[in-house]
C-alpha cells in the first residue's frame, strides 16, 4: 500500500530558483550603490532598474523599503565579519587587521547612507545590536590572535576594546567628507595595536 503523501507542511522547502537567487542579488547590490551615494531617499523603481528587473520583482523579494534596508545591511555585516579570514589569507596579520579597519569603515559609511536615504527615525540591525557587536569582536579577536601567534600584535588588548575605539573614530569623523582624518585615525590605532619590539626571528 503506497504511503500517503507528506503534509505541504511537513515538505521541505525548495532552495530558490538560480534566477531568482541572481535577480536578489542584483538588487542587493543596486541598493547598496543608490544609498551610500544619495543623502536622500532613492526611488525604489531606480534601484529596480539599475538592477535590470521590475519593480514587481524588487517588492517580492523585499515588500518595504526598510526590508531592503535590513537586507543590504546584513549582507554588508556579513562581508565584512567574513573578510577577516580571507584577509588573513592574503596579508600578514598586521596588515590584514589595518585593511579590516578599513572594511568596518566602509560598512560604516554605508549605514550612514541608508539611514539618510531613510530620512532618519530607523536603524539598520535594529534588535540585533548585541550580536552585530559579538560578530565585529570575533573578527577583531581572530587579527589579533593571529598577529599574537606571528609575534606582531599585541596580546593583552581586549578585543571589544578595540571596537570600542573604532567607534569612537567613526563618531568622530561623522560630519562630512572626512576620509583622510579617518584614515589618519586608524593608522593610529593599527600602530597602537602592534607588538612592542621586533617579532620574533
Amino acid at each position: 500500500m503506497p504511503e500517503p503523501a507528506p503534509h505541504p507542511d511537513q515538505r521541505p522547502a525548495r532552495a530558490p530558483r538560480a534566477d531568482v537567487r541572481r535577480n536578489r542579488e542584483k538588487l542587493l547590490a543596486a541598493a547598496r550603490s543608490a544609498f551610500t551615494a544619495a543623502d536622500t531617499a532613492v526611488p525604489l523603481e531606480s534601484i529596480a532598474r539599475a538592477a535590470g528587473v521590475g519593480i514587481g520583482t524588487l517588492y517580492r523579494h523585499f515588500p518595504t523599503r526598510e526590508a531592503l534596508v535590513e537586507a543590504v545591511y546584513a549582507a554588508e555585516l556579513d562581508a565584512v565579519t567574513e573578510s577577516a579570514a580571507s584577509l588573513l589569507e592574503e596579508l600578514p596579520p598586521e596588515a590584514a587587521l589595518r585593511a579590516w579597519m578599513d572594511r568596518y569603515a566602509e560598512l560604516v559609511s554605508a549605514k550612514r547612507g541608508m539611514i539618510g536615504g531613510l530620512g532618519g527615525g530607523w536603524a539598520p540591525g535594529r534588535g540585533a545590536t548585541v550580536s552585530t557587536r559579538e560578530r565585529l569582536t570575533g573578527a577583531i579577536g581572530a587579527l589579533l590572535e593571529a598577529g599574537g601567534r606571528a609575534g606582531t600584535l599585541r596580546q593583552d588588548v581586549d578585543p571589544d576594546d578595540v571596537i570600542t575605539l573604532l567607534l569612537g573614530v567613526f563618531l568622530s569623523t561623522a560630519a562630512g567628507d572626512r576620509t583622510e582624518r579617518t584614515r589618519q585615525l586608524l593608522d593610529l590605532v593599527a600602530d597602537a595595536l602592534r607588538a612592542p619590539g621586533p617579532p620574533p626571528a
